[in-house]
């Protein structure tokens, strides 16, 4: 019984047509049978948002890393992670990583003599054992799970601002008080963390509900597929025409699988 799981982040027709780069980033790791994941989506507006995204994911991954290589805490994470967070310690421990990660956006700036803001992108996070995770998101995208108790379920509404194309940024200066947390004690059995480049294929947008035929054909993907890295399925998914049709904007997938059998 272990994780399953593939990122992948292609750019958008729009941004292929400017000859921009792609701004979003998505990764994982996993220890034993924990698994960490993290999307990122630079901001348009901002210069070097590509390098924030990255970087910002790249944090939170190394954040927990350092945890987990550490011998003297070996034991105390042990029993951290053999029950459920409460959301007010999962609150703290995103908090945390929120502060380490604005941290280094700050030397990124710092370093490269430009400022933060350049450097703006939006979070999610999740930390997922097989019975219970834990996840944050600063910004839109989405984080949708389902477990053996329940169907796919959207974990977050999308914050969106007060205006059209406005949202937070983890350089925001309300980043942390914006930041939604959440907790459940369900046994996992997939998790899909995204950019907001997907949320019109993928969230039914009048009432926030996860769209099934589309998640499901990805989880199916997963389960059947030997080793995820190896195969092209995923790329080729986010840059079909079918899809492409109907978003122009970067588009990244994290997609996890706790495989009971």
């Amino acid at each position: 019984m272990n994780w399953k799981a593939i990122g992948r982040s292609e750019i958008g027709t729009s941004h292929q047509k400017q000859g921009i780069g792609c701004q979003d980033y998505g990764n994982y790791r996993s220890f034993d049978d924990v698994i960490v994941g993290a999307v990122a989506d630079g901001a348009g507006s901002a210069k070097y948002s590509d390098i924030g995204s990255r970087l910002a994911v790249e944090t939170v991954l190394k954040c927990f890393c350092d945890i987990n290589e550490s011998p003297e805490r070996q034991e105390e994470i042990e029993q951290a992670f053999s029950q459920p967070l409460s959301k007010e310690e999962a609150h703290k421990v995103f908090a945390k990583i929120v502060n380490q990660v604005i941290t280094e956006l700050q030397k990124q700036a710092h370093e490269g003599d430009y400022s933060i803001n350049d450097l703006a992108c939006t979070l999610l996070v999740f930390v997922a054992t097989p019975d219970w995770v834990a996840a944050m998101q600063i910004g839109d995208g989405f984080i949708v799970r389902r477990s053996q108790e329940s169907e796919y379920q959207l974990l977050f509404q999308p914050d969106k601002g007060e205006f059209a194309n406005e949202t937070t940024f983890i350089t925001s200066t309300n980043a942390v008080k914006n930041m939604q947390v959440e907790v459940i004690s369900e046994k996992q059995e997939f998790i899909c963390a995204s950019t907001d480049g997907l949320e019109k294929v993928a969230i039914r947008l009048s009432d926030w509900k996860p769209f099934l035929p589309f998640f499901k054909p990805l989880e199916e993907y997963l389960h059947e597929s030997v080793n995820p890295k190896e195969d092209k399925y995923l790329m080729e998914f986010l840059n079909s025409e079918r899809l492409n049709s109907r978003t122009d904007d970067d588009k990244t997938l994290l997609l996890c699988l706790f495989d009971r059998e």
